[in-house]
């Protein structure tokens, strides 16, 4: 599964460009042919302030080891690059000094930033897991990409389940995005898991999902404490070739068949969270399909993305030309989707690929 920890700019800390440690060096250089090459210039003095630059770019001791360059260049008149007193050395090595304390001040920060960056992606990882390439006969493929930069969660979620009742899928969006909702999240994706096991039947299974919300918002301490979510649940029956499918308030799956591509007609279902999963649970629909065949689950946030003069994604359409991609259908949808919204939706997406091809993996 793709994540945006692949991309630059994700969780994990990192080095400084290299443009940025070449820099101080470069400067140092530029600066000692120029003086070279015009003697009759006091240009010596500008090495001063190439320590500071350098300590955002190196460590302590390489920030140490450039000062005492620069103070090695301006004391030793023989060189012909500056002559420095001693009270400028002097305030050159002061100079140097602080340079130094910048740059370990600077190296501290950076590590612990990175122990926390890394300590919230194994955080959110075990929240939302990557999805294997197959959970017994279904192959699967998942995309997330979430709306608030630096994180790998957001308002989505998806999950791919074998139970005692055969492979089951859930897919949801909750109420808000980025952090806000990752709470919501991981006690959906707890439940969901817990019915797996337990409950027979997707009507079952979105109503324990419809329960846990409403627990939780009757006993949230907050202004706002109303919390729902759309949801899609899938169930793959053992030894049979076709598909439940139970929709609570979502985006309707797109059956992908060869060069076709079709919505899965089927009767939506009350949100999750409102109270009303339980004593009238949604009706389940029953899909057959064939081998070859692919389903494709997604979120709202790539259905609402819009473009420049506000046309939304055309998902559907797009998929039949998507699909020829040599990358994968769910790379090319979604640098489709970025190039569509000039950078991308603000909202977060996820996208699941599914395919039953009948086979059990080896043991």
């Amino acid at each position: 599964m793709r994540r945006r920890r692949e991309e630059p700019g994700g969780l994990r800390g990192e080095p400084p460009p290299r443009w940025a440690r070449i820099a101080p060096a470069a400067a140092l250089v530029a600066l000692v042919l120029a003086q070279a090459l015009t003697p009759g210039a006091e240009l010596g003095f500008f090495l001063a302030g190439l320590p500071p630059v350098a300590a955002f770019a190196y460590g302590a001791a390489g920030t140490a080891a450039f000062a005492a360059i620069v103070l090695l260049l301006l004391g030793l008149p023989s060189l012909g690059v500056g002559h420095a007193r001693s009270t400028d050395l002097a305030t050159v090595a002061a100079v140097g000094v602080l340079s130094v304390v910048i740059a370990w001040v600077r190296q501290r920060r950076d590590d612990q930033l990175v122990s926390v960056r890394t300590v919230a992606e194994a955080a959110q990882l075990a929240v939302l897991p990557p999805v294997p390439d197959r959970v017994g006969p279904v192959r699967c493929s998942g995309l997330y990409r979430a709306a608030q930069r630096g994180t790998l969660v957001g308002g989505d979620l998806y999950d791919v389940r074998a139970g005692p009742h055969g492979v089951r899928v859930l897919v949801g969006d909750v109420q808000g995005h980025g952090l806000a909702a990752v709470a919501t999240v991981g006690a959906l994706l707890g439940a969901f898991r817990e019915a797996v096991i337990d409950d027979v039947g997707l009507g079952a299974v979105a109503a324990r999902l419809d329960r846990r919300l409403v627990a939780d918002a009757a006993a949230a301490s907050v202004e706002h404490p109303e919390l729902f979510a759309t949801a899609v649940l899938l169930e793959f029956p053992p030894g049979l070739d076709v598909v439940r499918i139970v929709s609570c308030g979502h985006p309707s799956a797109l059956r992908v068949r060869g060069p076709e591509v079709e919505e899965v007609a089927v009767d939506p279902g009350p949100p999750l969270g409102l109270g009303l999963a339980g004593p009238s649970p949604p009706k389940v629909t029953e899909l057959a399909v064939r081998p070859g065949d692919q389903l494709l689950l997604h979120t709202d946030g790539v259905t609402e993305a819009r473009d420049a003069t506000g046309h939304f994604y055309p998902l559907a359409a797009r998929v039949p030309v998507l699909a020829r991609d040599p990358g994968g259908l769910l790379g090319a949808v979604w640098q489709d989707l970025l190039a569509f919204t000039n950078g991308g939706p603000n909202d977060d997406v996820a996208l699941l690929l599914l395919s039953l091809d009948g086979r059990e993996p080896p043991v």
